[in-house]
This record gives C-alpha cells, sequence and structure tokens, in this order.
C-alpha cells in the first residue's frame, strides 16, 4: 500500500507551480507563465497522509498517473517535465 505525508505532497506542489488558496480545503492551482490553468487539486484540512485511493484520485486531478505522481511528490520529475508532459497532452495550452 502506498502511502505519503500531506506535508510532502503540499512541499511538492508548491515547488512545482501550484499555489494555496485556502477554503475549506487546501486548493492548490497550477500557473504556467503566470497564468492560472485548469489544473488543481485539494487536500482536506484533517488529512495527515494519503492513501493508493486519495493518491490515485489526485493523479487524476493533476492529469498524471498515479505513478507520475509519485514522482511529482518524490521530485524525480521535475516542474519543466511535468508541465511539458501537460502541454504533450492537451491540458495545459500555453
Amino acid at each position: 500500500m502506498t502511502t505519503r505525508k500531506v506535508k510532502e505532497i503540499e512541499t511538492s506542489l508548491g515547488k512545482k507551480g501550484f499555489e494555496l488558496k485556502q477554503t475549506h480545503h487546501r486548493m492548490y492551482t497550477l500557473f504556467v507563465e503566470g497564468k492560472r490553468t485548469s489544473v488543481r487539486t485539494r487536500i482536506s484540512h484533517g488529512a495527515k497522509e494519503y492513501d493508493d485511493h486519495l493518491l490515485g484520485q489526485m493523479a487524476k486531478q493533476v492529469k498524471l498517473t498515479k505513478e507520475q505522481l509519485l514522482d511529482l511528490i518524490d521530485c524525480p520529475m521535475s516542474e519543466e517535465q511535468y508541465k511539458e508532459i501537460l502541454l504533450e497532452s492537451g491540458a495545459v495550452e500555453l
């Protein structure tokens, strides 16, 4: 069973171009070249760790496979590599 600490996820998202907006959840929106994109995810205030299911849901929200999301969180995938994946898939346009 794969898990990741919420703190690790949030730190990684911040380093990869996501900006935080506090609502009833912590909402992260991706910005590319200063422009807001439709790519976003949320993290519950009460969560300490995300399990396989929640990581899978988050992967869909950020337009990645679960394996790619784990690379994004664990940092083998750079911000540039992530944005290139989104551009190639058409999830983000410049």
